[in-house]
C-alpha cells in the first residue's frame, strides 16, 4: 500500500456549513422515521396514495432512523451517506411511479453529501474538487 498524504484541515467555515447542511435533512428523516411508527389516518393515506402497505411503515421507519443514525456518527458518515442514497433513490422511484415531483428528495441528497464533504477531510481527500 502505498502512503495517504493527510488531507488539508477543514476550516471552521467550512464545517459550520457542512454541519448545518447535513442537519436539515437529517432533521427531516428523524420526524419521518419516527412519525412512521405513530399510526394516524394521514399516514395510512399517505401509504395507501404512495402504493405500499401500510405494515411496511415500521420497517421503512427503521431502515430511515438507522441509516440517519449511521450518518450522524462522524466514524460511519461516508457509510449513512452511501446508504442514504439508496433509501433516497427508493423514495424518488416511488413518486416518480406515481407522478409526483422529486426535486426536494434530490436536495436532500445533495445537502446530505455537500454537508458530508465539507466537514469530512477524508471525503475531500478522496474526492478532490480542484479550480
Amino acid at each position: 500500500m502505498e502512503p495517504t498524504t493527510p488531507a488539508a484541515p477543514v476550516s471552521k467555515a467550512a464545517r459550520w456549513t457542512g454541519r448545518i447542511l447535513s442537519t436539515i435533512p437529517v432533521l427531516m428523516l428523524l420526524f419521518s422515521g419516527a412519525m412512521k411508527f405513530i399510526p394516524s389516518p394521514q399516514l395510512n393515506e399517505g401509504f395507501a396514495h404512495l402504493g405500499w402497505p401500510i405494515g411496511r411503515a415500521p420497517v421503512l421507519a427503521i431502515l430511515e432512523l438507522g441509516c440517519a443514525i449511521i450518518y450522524l456518527i462522524p466514524r460511519t458518515s461516508v457509510l449513512g451517506a452511501i446508504l442514504l442514497t439508496g433509501y433516497m433513490g427508493g423514495a424518488i422511484a416511488t413518486h416518480v411511479r406515481i407522478g409526483e415531483a422529486v426535486y426536494l428528495h434530490v436536495v436532500f441528497g445533495v445537502m446530505l453529501w455537500g454537508g458530508l464533504y465539507l466537514r469530512d477531510p477524508r471525503l475531500r481527500a478522496l474526492i478532490p474538487l480542484r479550480a
